[in-house]
């Protein structure tokens, strides 16, 4: 060998030699050293165990636990270790036959592998766990009864604010993007709070490993827990929600479909968000919900779909406050304004009739909003939108009354911590030119005025609009959690910014809250007065079409009420929704003032226990439908689902 080769021979021999040292000092340090890779290798000794956390729980504004924890049991199974058992025994307390038990072992292998565990018989009934508990020396090794916490709800309110938890789905597990610190058989929020704070409630599993017996029977703790590591439990959320005004709301809405929205405007804190028909949120925790949500799924009534922030409607006459502020703003009209109404408007083509024929009900502002006149306001909007200054309303006017819209929170999502919130429309230049073909101006779509035509609102919007308007243009984007214990995170901090809405004049604001306090005091919503309060508030009639065998047919109207109170210095802010029940003023209007009440008075009055209870006991629902449905015998059940075993 050339001496020319012998540095690199050397260079070689001591990158090898450095590698054996390593090696052999890594294999030291592993097996003298450090005891913890031997002491858990002694597999058939050892079982490890998962404990999973507490999920946070979530408070109501008075401090009141609204949601919280129970402790029910999976059967799981280890398929390696499965050898001769009771097969059939263990079938007949599961009141399942063999095929299906092998089913069951044939898709934990597919899951999870043989030497994995798997959930085998997911939360066990009271009287399955008790069976099983007597008898588990006959199915070990190979099945083990893991504590499982599930949720309860002990005011049985609330159900589509807090939402569900449910077992991760194998798609959910392929999408390490989202899903890589969940296992199979892990829980987590699928709807609700539970989804939108998912990360803090949560919490972290602990694991903890035990000494077996020859039967595979845990006999305590391994070294002493050394090697444990401590489940740490999910975050606590604080609500500005109040349980009992969403308890009464609840009962308010019992045979009624339609929602109801209570925010307070000083802080943008939802109060309340009711949708009816509502269900008990235990129906859907514990061994029966997988049944119970088939049936919630399928009901007639719709119980599951949140019609507060995904039902959209036009808002009728709610929407003439609106209309006025814009056109106060513009200058097109000022508080001294009237417009001579003899029973129909008779700015365009033909004569679009209304129910008003008395005379001077439009001779200003206030008194065309306690009359709730629609000539006045379809006027009004006309000089809105063909304003001059604008060039007409199909070069500047349209675009611009949209855009007061949208700062009004109107046509997109205001970003309510709950998902699949409603976006609404607001019909701008783009979506007439479309329409129409470019052939349209003011009235074609004078129906905006007075809140109808393609306009749509979800109630959500309808109240966060009365926000606006109480604090006189500046708004908090609506939510339900206030605070989240020992967080440092930045997950609240976008609800605590204060925005302006559209920039209005506070004279402007003033001449609306003075006309609608009117309507309270002496107009169409007088039904809603409270006793020593001062509130402003809008009735509205929204009529109702559907397709029916292809037809377009008119439908019953939705009764809707806006309002705020105390007027000088709003604490609620609120919007209703009956559908299909007629005029705002007969149940939407008392509904709105019984939960103002309740809010602010802390009670119902003895005088207004007739009110309450009459609201109470009419039902509005279609009786066709409500025979179809399943909530009744779904909630005389509710109870089972609470027991803990």
């Amino acid at each position: 060998m050339s001496v020319f080769n012998q540095p690199r021979k050397r260079v070689i021999q001591m990158i090898i030699l450095g590698m054996v040292i390593l090696i052999i000092t890594r294999l030291f340090f592993l097996q003298i050293v450090e005891k913890k890779y031997a002491k858990l290798a002694d597999a058939n000794a050892v079982l490890r165990k998962v404990i999973y956390p507490s999920r946070g729980i979530i408070y109501d504004r008075q401090n009141r636990s609204i949601l919280g924890n129970d402790v029910l049991y999976d059967l799981v199974v280890t398929p390696a270790s499965v050898k001769s058992i009771d097969t059939g025994y263990l079938c007949n307390i599961l009141k399942i036959d063999k095929d299906e038990f092998k089913k069951r072992i044939i898709t934990a292998i597919v899951k999870n592998g043989r030497v994995r565990q798997s959930v085998f018989a997911p939360l066990l009934a009271p009287e399955v766990f008790g069976q099983l508990q007597e008898s588990m020396y006959l199915f070990s090794p190979g099945f083990e009864l893991v504590p499982r916490q599930i949720r309860s709800y002990p005011y049985a309110a609330a159900a589509n604010i807090l939402g569900y938890i449910a077992e991760i789905s194998p798609a959910m597990l392929k999408d390490t993007a989202n899903y890589s610190s969940y296992n199979s058989g892990d829980y987590l929020g699928f709807t609700g709070l539970e989804k939108t704070y998912e990360p803090v409630l949560m919490g972290q599993r602990g694991i903890q490993y035990l000494i077996k017996d020859n039967l595979n029977r845990p006999q305590g703790a391994y070294e002493n827990g050394e090697f444990d590591s401590a489940a740490i439990a999910g975050k606590n959320l604080r609500l500005s929600l109040d349980i009992e005004l969403q308890v009464l709301g609840e009962k308010l809405m019992k045979g009624k479909s339609g929602s109801i929205v209570a925010i307070d405007p000083q802080t943008g804190g939802i109060l309340a968000m009711v949708s009816g028909p509502s269900f008990d949120p235990n129906l859907l925790t514990g061994p029966y919900r997988s049944a119970n949500f088939s049936k919630l799924y399928t009901d007639t009534t719709k119980p599951l779909f949140n019609r507060a922030i995904q039902a959209t409607y036009p808002p009728g006459s709610t929407f003439k406050p609106m209309i006025a502020l814009v056109g106060l703003d513009e200058g097109v009209i000022t508080p001294s304004f009237g417009y001579p109404c003899g029973g129909a408007y008779y700015g365009c083509s033909r004569p679009i009739k209304c129910e008003h024929h008395d005379a001077g009900h439009a001779a200003n502002l206030r008194l065309a909003l306690s009359h709730s006149c629609n000539s006045y306001f379809s006027h009004v909007y006309r000089l809105s939108v063909d304003a001059g200054k604008f060039g007409g309303i199909k070069v500047g006017g349209m675009q611009k009354w949209a855009d007061y819209m949208n700062n009004f929170g109107f046509g997109h999502k205001i970003g309510v911590d709950i998902p699949s919130e409603g976006r609404g429309l607001v019909p701008d230049k783009k979506y007439y030119d479309a329409r129409y073909k470019g052939s349209w101006n003011s009235c074609t779509s004078v129906f905006l005025g007075i809140g109808q035509g393609e306009l749509l609102l979800t109630p959500l919007q309808m109240a966060n609009a009365m926000c606006i308007v109480a604090n006189r243009g500046s708004y908090y984007i609506p939510h339900f959690v206030s605070s989240i214990d020992n967080d440092n995170t930045h997950l609240l901090d976008k609800y605590k910014q204060k925005h302006e809405g559209a920039h209005i004049s506070d004279s402007a604001y003033s001449a609306v809250i003075h006309g609608m306090t009117d309507v309270v005091e002496s107009g169409t919503g007088r039904i809603a007065q409270i006793e020593g309060i001062t509130i402003g508030g809008k009735t509205g009639t929204a009529e109702n079409y559907g397709i029916v065998n292809g037809v377009r047919v008119k439908l019953k109207n939705h009764a809707m009420f806006v309002a705020f109170a105390p007027a000088e210095h709003a604490r609620i802010a609120i919007a209703v929704v009956v559908e299909n029940s007629g005029f705002g003023a007969k149940y939407a209007a008392p509904i709105a003032s019984l939960m103002m009440e309740k809010y602010l008075k802390d009670s119902i009055s003895t005088k207004r226990q007739p009110l309450l209870k009459s609201v109470m006991e009419t039902v509005t629902i279609d009786p066709a439908m409500l025979a179809k449905s399943h909530l009744d015998s779904l909630n005389s059940n509710a109870i089972i689902k609470k027991k803990k075993p």
